[in-house]
């Protein structure tokens, strides 16, 4: 994984100094909250709810054991013992005190983290597929190009106060784990017939109260052109993207009116201009950043292994863990492990001090110390011999982190909704909570299979509900909570945005909505290999309406 150079840590230590002096000023009473505001959005510090929330970035999703102790260390000591991982590949602290943050800035450079361009109207944490660099899929990893976005977005200058905040994500495998088409630019690595590396591009992916899937403009981008190429759209869009109007201010926005071949136009003119100065990405630069990247020296195990499948033979926990929460490595032998962030009755996304200080310790003794963290809000260990699958469970049962749920109906996406969030209109929380209740035997969601359910508490959709297989919106109605049905969506190299179904539910009937939905599944889908998704797609809505309304 890469490790700043010089430059990075001058750039964060002085950045966290100036905080420092920000935080010093406001609380003497120097500045008022809205001359702060910006100050404090610039270092990912957000006035919440009932307190203050700090997001730390986490770029591409990945870190290592010194890292999560260290978010482990500020959970302990500046908030409530646990942190929050999001859909962004971040993590949030929801109650830091203010006075307390430039001491957490000064821990996070310490292993070489920070908070800087998780908020704004800026180019924000590039993502990346959470099994890069391990997938058996992969055509090449992706985090190389991701940290090369990362250093050329940083406080970039002419992309620090654009028309509103800027999303890029980026995966090196024809299965999408990166949801590239709901982001702002979505690069998705492939190679041409002559071997070469380079991406497929989309513009203007977004959710929000205006979801759009993103539009291709490149078939093939080659390597060396991705900075130039990024520069063009972000050009373009900086020069005509709105700014009257923040609801229509996203580039999905300016896709729409200005038209996609007309768009298009105008970022290959600009692409021809800078092409071929400074932002030409010369191949030993790419071949410098993959080096920080390159693969743990695995050894070449039996693709099976008895201890193994003895204990999937006899445990059947064990035996869903391993058919749920394993994915195909490239190395014989190996696996990438998901760490279910999802307990059955829990608050998706949270983990604990405790917990966080457990993740590291197998990420060093069994993990060769790399963990991601997934858009999905769950964590991984992508690196992993088979032979160690039951070490490593063992752990986790011993602190009820051993859930077999990765891809079910119960490993939720949910915002905070309104108990932490100012902007929310509803809860996501406890509906997730009710939700992962209902179906949580382990039975159930064997028998149901592999269900994606999304849940949002306001219309900025940071639960990505738009693109569950069952997506739920919480929205107020006369001062009473009502949430929204949606039905279809996805986020994979097949994205689609879901259908609103009908009429709201009330909040205590709402998981009564989605257990009739889960049913008529069941009973309309032609075999038990026919995932929700599929039947879906195939039936359309209407016995999915009928069954929830009475109408087709």
């Amino acid at each position: 994984m890469y490790r700043y150079d010089e430059f990075d840590h001058s750039f964060v230590n002085q950045r966290t100094e100036q905080f420092k002096d920000q935080v010093r000023r406001r609380i003497a009473g120097e500045l008022t909250e809205d001359e702060f505001k910006p100050l404090r959005l610039m270092n990912g510090l957000y006035l919440q709810l009932h307190a203050y929330m700090l997001r730390v970035a986490i770029p591409y999703g990945t870190l290592n054991s010194r890292q999560m102790r260290k978010l482990a260390h500020i959970a302990r000591t500046y908030d409530r013992s646990y942190g929050h991982f999001t859909t962004r590949q971040n993590i949030q602290f929801n109650w830091p005190k203010l006075e307390d943050t430039p001491a957490i800035l000064e821990e996070l450079a310490e292993v070489e983290m920070h908070a800087i361009q998780t908020s704004g109207n800026c180019i924000r944490n590039v993502t990346a597929d959470h099994f890069a660099g391990a997938a058996a899929d992969e055509i090449a990893d992706p985090r190389p190009y991701a940290e090369i976005l990362r250093q050329w977005s940083s406080l970039h200058p002419e992309f620090s106060f654009l028309p509103r905040k800027f999303k890029i994500a980026i995966t090196g495998a024809p299965h999408d784990r990166a949801a590239v088409q709901v982001h702002d630019i979505g690069l998705q690595l492939t190679r041409n017939e002559a071997g070469e590396i380079g991406f497929v591009v989309f513009v203007g992916g977004g959710l929000g109260r205006t979801p759009m899937v993103g539009r291709k403009v490149r078939d093939f981008l080659p390597e060396e052109d991705i900075l130039a190429y990024s520069e063009a759209i972000l050009r373009v869009y900086n020069q005509y993207g709105r700014r009257d109007n923040k609801y229509k201010a996203r580039i999905k926005i300016l896709v729409h009116e200005t038209g996609l071949e007309e768009l298009k136009k105008d970022i290959e003119a600009e692409f021809e201009k800078i092409r071929y100065d400074v932002l030409r990405l010369p191949n030993e630069e790419v071949r410098r950043i993959e080096a920080y990247f390159a693969p743990p020296a695995l050894e070449v195990l039996a693709d099976t292994d008895p201890e193994f499948e003895e204990r999937k033979a006899s445990d059947p926990a064990f035996a869903q863990f391993a058919k749920n929460n394993l994915n195909p490595h490239r190395v014989p032998g190996h696996s990438s492990v998901t760490l279910s962030m999802k307990p059955i009755g829990g608050i998706p996304g949270d983990a604990s001090d405790v917990q966080m200080d457990i993740i590291a310790d197998l990420a060093k003794t069994y993990g060769h110390d790399e963990i991601r963290i997934s858009h999905e809000q769950n964590v991984i260990l992508p690196h992993v011999a088979i032979r160690d699958l039951p070490a490593i469970f063992d752990v986790l049962v011993e602190h009820n982190m051993a859930e077999g749920n990765a891809g079910l109906i119960t490993d939720i996406i949910a915002c905070p909704g309104m108990d932490y969030c100012a902007l929310a209109t509803a809860r996501s929380i406890p509906v997730a909570q009710e939700i992962s209740e209902r179906f949580g035997k382990a039975e159930r969601q064997a028998e149901i299979g592999e269900l994606k359910i999304k849940i949002s508490g306001c219309i900025n959709a940071c639960g990505h509900h738009h693109v569950g297989h069952i997506g739920i919106l919480g929205l107020d109605k006369k001062g009473e909570e009502f949430y929204q049905v949606t039905l279809g969506g996805s986020a994979d190299e097949n994205t689609s945005v879901g259908q609103i179904v009908g009429r709201g539910f009330s909040s205590d009937k709402v998981v009564d909505a989605i257990e009739t939905l889960v049913d008529t599944y069941i009973d309309l889908r032609q075999d038990k290999d026919e995932t929700f998704l599929e039947a879906y797609r195939r039936v359309g809505e209407d016995p999915f309406k009928e069954a929830l309304y009475g109408v087709g």
